[in-house]
């Protein structure tokens, strides 16, 4: 179960001292660990947007935003980032399609140079 942060630094007011003790100098230290507590329990945000015209829908727009560490994310199944080509090195996935035509195209390119060889007198 998540909990919600509450007071707008984690309970902790701004004068108030940090987990090191800090005073009012420590708002950076309240930041990492609201930043460290999103991350690790992840935080869902939902909306919609709808633009009506006289009862008529015209536009509606769905909004899902999900903020969480890259091990939090892969815990709750979502790791779509390693498999998108535009996301990926590929160096975990070569891509043995493109591997195989460029093997292909090569061996065809050799038997044409061949047989143009020996179509000279």
């Amino acid at each position: 179960m998540t909990q919600p942060i509450t007071g707008g630094l984690g309970g902790q007011g701004l004068g108030s001292p940090g987990p090191g003790g800090q005073g009012p100098g420590g708002q950076a230290a309240n930041l990492a660990d609201i930043l460290e507590r999103v991350l690790d329990k992840g935080v869902v945000i939902a909306g919609d947007i709808r633009i009506n015209l006289l009862d008529i829908e015209l536009l509606t727009i769905k909004l899902r935003l999900i903020v969480a560490s890259v091990d939090k994310a892969k815990e709750m199944g979502i790791d779509w980032w390693e498999h998108d080509p535009s996301l990926s090195s590929g160096t975990g996935h070569p891509d043995r399609s493109l591997a195989e035509e460029n093997e292909r195209l090569h061996a065809e390119i050799a038997a044409l140079r061949a047989a143009d060889r020996s179509l000279d007198p």
